[in-house]
């Protein structure tokens, strides 16, 4: 059976975030902090120095049971079935029709398989997960209310780590456990490709604890305004922004989360036959924007032609000059950098990401 838990007014460290003169706002269907009175020094310590961020807006889902590692497998476009214990891979939730319901990382605990995702998902995968599940041995619960996590990311954040008690010599995706002040604390590497990031999951009841030391160490805290800053300089996709349940795989250039060699999954017969029959028209990329920014959806032209769509926009504040620069979807035989097109009265030059001027180390 499914436990179906509901969304959390505020995340396990919304006080001590208020204390701190956040600025709070909802972000994924949580209060938490929007920013701290100063979004250019908050994305500045992101890339730059060391962060700090509230993730009580992740959701954790565990999985037990006998047949879990087999389930899930079958269940995402990832390979499951050899991930070694310690580590995790990313991946999508298709449906039949191979279009992206969800996407989630799953990490090998050993004894369990825990999922992290967006809150935003949660209910929606819970409710898939309990489609596909018939005669196996996999139990879903929600373990959002007895897992929270902190976030730290820029080049000081291993520095800082050490000084803090940890040790995080990990690659990409990869856990360790520790022990903090007589709590349990999993040390996450993550996948970012553009700065160094980390994520420490703890019980909530340690949170406020956890997120003194590391600001006492030097971390600066930052809010979801930088955050998102940070998703978009470094390209990362987010869904039911930039994912939505009409993409195709292949169209998001998330090759990461993609296994042509694990065998059969929901969805896998789409995917396999973009791959042997040729690529998708589209493709997620990103842009320098000249010009005023213009909204999410808005249309991208060529000769007052349609041939894509913006659909994260951001003005990025860096020290030299703030840079205007968007994500979204191009046809694909038009996505050569530099290229121009029109969004509305702006330019969009087609450019790779992340955005190479923004992270100097």
């Amino acid at each position: 059976m499914l436990s179906y838990n509901q969304k959390m007014s505020s995340t396990a460290l919304h006080d001590t975030l208020t204390a701190n003169s956040a600025h709070l706002g909802e972000f994924s269907g949580v209060a938490t902090a929007s920013d701290f009175g100063d979004v250019r020094a908050e994305f500045d310590a992101l890339i730059n120095g060391c962060g700090v961020y509230d993730l009580g807006w992740r959701a954790k889902i565990e999985l037990t049971g006998e047949d879990r590692v087999r389930w899930l497998n079958g269940m995402t476009t990832n390979n499951v079935r050899d991930l070694a214990g310690g580590r995790g891979v990313y991946g999508f939730v298709l449906n039949p029709q191979g279009r992206i319901q969800g996407d989630l990382y799953a990490y090998n605990r050993g004894h369990s398989l825990l999922l992290d995702t967006d809150r935003q998902q949660l209910e929606d995968l819970l409710k898939i997960f309990d489609h596909y599940i018939i005669m196996d041995d996999v139990a879903v619960a929600d373990a959002s209310d007895s897992v929270t996590a902190i976030g730290i990311a820029g080049p000081n954040s291993s520095k800082l780590l050490r000084e803090a008690g940890f040790a995080p010599d990990l690659q990409p995706l990869q856990f360790a456990e520790s022990t903090w002040r007589e709590t349990n604390v999993t040390v996450v590497r993550g996948d970012n490709p553009a700065v160094e990031n980390f994520e420490l999951w703890l019980p909530p009841t340690s949170a406020t604890s956890l997120w003194e030391e590391l600001v006492g160490k030097g971390a600066r805290p930052a809010g979801t305004a930088a955050l998102e800053l940070l998703r978009i300089a470094s390209g990362v996709p987010r869904y039911g922004i930039d994912i939505r349940d009409r993409d195709l795989p292949q169209e998001t250039e998330q090759d990461r989360a993609l296994n042509f060699s694990k065998g059969c999954y929901i969805g896998q017969e789409i995917v396999e036959r973009i791959r042997s029959r040729g690529n998708v028209h589209r493709k997620f990329t990103g842009f320098d924007v000249r010009g005023p920014l213009p909204a999410g959806g808005t249309k991208i032209q060529i000769d007052g032609k349609d041939i894509g769509e913006i659909t994260s926009v951001a003005s990025l504040p860096l020290a030299r000059a703030d840079q205007s620069v968007a994500l979204g979807y191009i046809r694909r035989e038009l996505a050569t950098p530099g290229k121009e097109f029109r969004a509305g009265e702006s330019t969009l030059a087609v450019a790779t990401v992340p955005f190479k001027d923004v992270f100097q180390h």
